[in-house]
């Protein structure tokens, strides 16, 4: 059985390259593209971007797509606790 926590994981998400201590994290809705990039230790300032997106009534920007990248940025510090340094760039369509 898949949770929508499944489903979250890979909803128009895919790799795209390989960067090292550097997330990048993208996101093209309708014409917008928004594009989040984070060193190590960043984390929570992009999280905090996000939030500001969604909040701003002016952006296509909403809370789902605020909960997909943070996943992805949360997903990069899991990774990185569990020792594996290599990043992965990602970009979202919506």
């Amino acid at each position: 059985m898949h949770s929508a926590a499944s489903r979250l994981d890979t909803r128009g998400v895919r790799p795209v390259r390989r960067v090292k201590s550097v997330c990048q994290l993208s996101l093209m809705k309708g014409r917008e593209r928004y594009l989040v990039r984070c060193g190590v230790g960043d984390e929570e300032e992009a999280i905090a971007q996000l939030m500001r997106w969604a909040e701003d009534p002016d952006l296509d920007f909403d809370w789902f797509d605020a909960a997909v990248l943070s996943r992805q940025v949360n997903q990069r510090l899991f990774s990185r606790a569990l020792g594996n340094d290599a990043e992965t760039e990602t970009q979202t369509q919506t």
